[in-house]
């Protein structure tokens, strides 16, 4: 008879911590409306992701505290606007950061340069962005795993609601993971 009684117990608790954790992992990635950028994500305390973004846009990140701009998107995408975000960026006084990474074909010293960009604490807060959250996915996904020692299955999850939606960007990650992971 007690032992009955304590199954329920060891089950309430296993279920209750699974629950928290399930919340804790939604909360981080929150979906928020914002003027001028498409798709953005508050994934944590010092970054948020998003799809294209609009020049005005970036005197909200500023006034918000962050202190970097990652932009992914090529220069010659139509709407990309690089130039113009990049002086309105050193106006406010963002360190910004170009890194055009191609879909069609991704480089991984975009990779290396983006993990080395993410993993300087001055640049912290820091925006990523792309056209549509794809590539910022894509990059994130290895982010998470290669310097925040996530599993694939985790990271592939969250990446996906930051925007990773094009198979050969979420292959191409797995790759580059594959090739820099340390043995």
């Amino acid at each position: 008879m007690r032992l009955f009684g304590k199954v329920p117990m060891r089950v309430s608790a296993a279920v209750a911590i699974a629950v928290v954790a399930t919340t804790a992992f939604a909360v981080a990635q929150e979906k928020q409306t914002r003027a001028g950028i498409t798709n953005y994500t508050r994934v944590d305390a010092v970054v948020a992701c998003g799809g294209a973004t609009e020049t005005a846009a970036l005197e909200g990140l500023k006034a918000d505290g962050f202190k970097s701009v990652v932009n992914l998107r090529l220069s010659d995408e139509r709407g990309a606007n690089v130039e113009e975000n990049e002086a309105k960026a050193k106006e406010l006084g963002l360190n910004y950061f170009h890194l055009p990474f191609s879909r069609a074909s991704p480089d991984p010293a975009i990779v290396d340069q983006f993990l080395t960009v993410l993993s300087d604490e001055a640049n912290q807060p820091v925006f990523i962005h792309c056209a549509s959250g794809s590539r910022v996915g894509a990059l994130w996904l290895v982010k998470r795993v290669l310097q925040d020692g996530w599993s694939i299955e985790e990271a592939t999850t969250e990446a996906k609601l930051i925007g990773l939606s094009t198979p050969g960007l979420e292959k191409f990650a797995l790759e580059y993971i594959a090739s820099h992971q340390k043995q």
